[in-house]
């Protein structure tokens, strides 16, 4: 069956860094176009950024461009997104997701705080 697990976050001050891991399994990989979403305490969900197959086209929610970078391994079927200069306002939980046929499928999380 199709799992997406999510790894990485943590406690981390502003204007640090994390990288944020999502290992794939159950589905074949690089025919799926991924995403990252997030969702902090009462707030909606947003989709954060997402990488078509090949990784040739990707797309940031304006919030985070010029500090997140999604990327991909296929080899690895996994699927990245590094932040950089980290905000308190991204604090929330981070979620990767695809499409396999008409189903989407989302990992557990992993809590990202920004803090000082």
């Amino acid at each position: 069956q199709v799992q997406l697990v999510e790894s990485g976050g943590g406690l981390v001050q502003p204007g640090g860094s994390l990288r944020l891991s999502c290992a794939a399994s159950g589905f074949t990989f690089y025919n799926y176009a991924m995403s990252w979403y997030r969702q902090a305490p009462g707030k909606e969900r947003e989709l954060v950024a997402l990488i078509s197959i090949f990784g040739d086209t990707r797309d940031y929610a304006d919030s985070v461009k010029g500090r997140f970078t999604i990327s991909r391994d296929d080899a690895e079927s996994t699927v990245y997104l590094q932040m950089n200069n980290l905000k308190p306002e991204d604090t929330a939980v981070y979620y990767c997701k695809t499409r396999v046929g008409t189903y989407d499928y989302r990992g557990q999380g992993t809590q990202v705080t920004v803090s000082s």
